[in-house]
């Protein structure tokens, strides 16, 4: 758990600012599970990403999504071998443990649907057969905001799959400041030495599955998915949603260092688990999705039974 501290007190340096965003980024890790970060260029994003790949030493790669980006250029081809007269299978670049989907907003809907078995399944299948995926993966996906030009929307089954949605944000004046006088953080980030094992991160991820959810916070979660399904102006939330959110609670308790989870958890993780989910169809920025659905949980009181 300190390694997890000094992880993220080391993050602030590249990226200061964004000390729960590297919060959210890091359990994604842990969880093995996807993140969506949608902000304007220049925000830091690929900072951040780039980050947890050298901080963890993960074997990672990067998609950059065009226009022109095929779901083979993704997944990869099966080649005819001359000699051996036979198909051989060239992975591509989702073969990694630690994905960066780069602007995936900008590629064609076929071309983004070729990652959705891969962010549920960890496997894909190319010419019918199925190719497992590192048992460790993690993608983090990026998207400018909608409507900058050249840009698709993501279909609703994509965004259930991302288990985090969140926006870099601005910085402060003296966070500002700092960022001027030392410049550029990309190249410090090429020095940096991997502060994360993945022994240390398995060992994590085990003990997240350890934290405990007492019934009561079981029902008040399940109430939470009930009135989220009866709001008109909103979508209701998956079982798949209510999974992720259970999930990640147990995780932020971990966090602050509790092996026990309470209602504050789920209060704190739900805007960025519920946010692209429940209102999607407002074409909102992320800024906004998450502040709906923090006002929206605000709303649900947690009884204790009698």
């Amino acid at each position: 758990m300190k390694n997890l501290d000094q992880f993220l007190s080391q993050g602030e340096k590249f990226i200061p600012g964004n000390r729960v965003q590297l919060r959210l980024g890091l359990i994604a890790l842990l969880l093995n599970r996807n993140v969506l970060i949608e902000d304007v260029p220049g925000m830091g994003k690929t900072t951040l990403v780039k980050y947890f790949a050298r901080g963890t030493g993960l074997n990672f790669q990067r998609i950059q999504f065009t226009s022109d980006l095929l779901p083979s250029d993704i997944l990869g081809v099966s080649i005819f071998q001359k000699e051996s007269e036979k198909f051989i299978f060239k992975p591509g670049p989702i073969f990694g443990e630690l994905i960066l989907a780069d602007e995936l907003n900008r590629g064609t809907p076929k071309t983004q649907s070729a990652l959705l078995q891969a962010m549920e399944e960890k496997h894909v299948t190319v010419d019918g057969i199925t190719h497992p995926l590192p048992e460790r993966f993690c993608l983090f996906a990026t998207q400018n905001p909608r409507g900058q030009f050249g840009t698709y929307p993501l279909p609703e089954s994509q965004l259930d799959r991302f288990l985090f949605k969140f926006f870099m944000g601005h910085l402060s004046k003296q966070e500002e400041m700092e960022l001027l006088k030392s410049g550029p953080r990309l190249e410090l980030l090429d020095k940096l030495a991997p502060s994360l094992t993945h022994e240390e991160l398995g060992k994590c991820q085990q003990e997240i599955k350890k934290v405990t959810v007492s019934s009561m916070l079981l029902e008040y979660l399940a109430e939470i998915l009930q009135v989220g399904r009866k709001i008109e102006d909103a979508y209701g939330l998956s079982p798949r949603a209510g999974l992720d959110l259970l999930e990640a609670s147990k995780a932020w308790a971990y966090f602050e260092k509790r092996d026990y989870t309470i209602p504050d958890d789920i209060q704190a993780v739900f805007p960025y688990v519920a946010g692209h989910r429940m209102y999607s169809q407002h074409s909102l920025p992320a800024g906004v999705e998450n502040h709906r659905a923090a006002q929206f949980i605000a709303q649900i009181p947690f009884v204790k039974e009698k």
